[in-house]
């Protein structure tokens, strides 16, 4: 029997923090330590960029507004429009970085929808290569993911910096 080590998911499954903060709240205040330890790629006058740390893919990327709300009709047009010219550099930044074959990019509204955080809108950009799907996920329930968070986040880090 092969064994696939993934320590960094026990973090994930013995998760206890019900400390009721919002994973996309961004302190303007926050030093480069305390934005690499949160995978924060990016926080400008209306979005944000963070690394999803349970991804799909290596480069699964989540944006958010700076206003913490759960509902596209709560956003000005200036946050709309900031959000999508944000989300068109990020997929700028991923395929000069990653050169991904194509991407989903998606946002679920609402916990039935697959909102994992529902009280504040996100979109989820994932890179995708061909042949990036095998049987691992769909018999052993396990996603293998080949490069260590930090290292992609340290790829990434530099070219978030120029949109700032």
């Amino acid at each position: 029997m092969d064994v696939l080590w993934a320590p960094w998911r026990m973090e994930y499954v013995l998760e206890n923090d019900k400390s009721g903060d919002c994973i996309f709240c961004v302190d303007k205040g926050e030093d480069v330590d305390e934005l690499e330890q949160r995978l924060i790629l990016y926080a400008g006058k209306f979005s944000m960029v963070m690394m999803n740390r349970y991804p799909y893919n290596n480069g699964h990327l989540l944006l958010a507004p700076m206003k913490h709300t759960g509902e596209l009709d709560d956003l000005e047009q200036e946050e709309l429009s900031d959000l999508m010219k944000v989300t068109r550099s990020v997929i700028s930044i991923l395929k000069d970085v990653m050169n991904p074959d194509g991407f989903n990019v998606g946002i679920n509204l609402g916990l039935v929808a697959g909102a994992g955080v529902e009280e504040h809108l996100h979109i989820h950009i994932v890179p995708r290569w061909n042949g990036d799907t095998n049987f691992m996920a769909v018999l052993g329930e396990t996603r293998v993911i080949p490069e260590h968070l930090l290292e992609t986040y340290r790829k990434l880090r530099p070219h978030f910096m120029a949109l700032a």
